[in-house]
């Protein structure tokens, strides 16, 4: 895959199921109506919101520009991509969702949406866990495992890996 078509996949990948996931119906779920007035809760969840579209920025551009490839798992990188936030978390693109709804939840006051969260994380797990683990390991073997071995799931070590 040349770049450029990597670069507009990711973008299209991007605007229909992170912002499905993590905008569209985090609205239909609050409106995006705060109904508290918590300032130290909303600040807190603005910079989780912030937090986490930076990593999914980020975490996009890299399938894109390092690996040649999209997240979508139609059209993946064609190498294992293990730079940028990769280096700390082998999922930055599903915490950085997580961290995207969670915030809102606290920006919105929202139990609903905490709910939601806590669904979107498991339905992660699954996914990882039946698929795209197993799919990493059959294309990828030895460097994968030892990425696995190295690299936490879900939570981020505190200084980077090299391979």
């Amino acid at each position: 895959m040349t770049r450029p078509v990597a670069i507009a996949g990711s973008i299209l990948f991007f605007l229909f199921v992170p912002g499905t996931f993590a905008g569209l119906i985090p609205w239909w779920i609050t409106r995006w109506d705060a109904a508290s007035s918590n300032v130290p809760l909303m600040v807190v969840g603005g910079l989780l919101v912030a937090a986490g579209l930076f990593a999914l920025i980020a975490s996009f551009a890299r399938f894109a520009l390092d690996g040649l490839g999209t997240p979508a798992p139609i059209a993946p990188p064609s190498t294992l991509v293990v730079t940028g936030l990769y280096r700390y978390v082998r999922n930055p693109m599903y915490v950085a969702v997580s961290l995207i709804i969670f915030g809102q939840a606290l920006m919105f006051a929202s139990a609903a949406l905490i709910a939601y969260a806590v669904v979107i994380w498991l339905a992660f797990q699954a996914f990882i866990l039946t698929y795209e683990e197993p799919t990493l390991r059959a294309t990828y073997g030895d460097r994968y495992a030892a990425y696995c071995v190295a690299v936490p799931r879900w939570i981020p070590r505190l200084r980077p890996w090299s391979p």
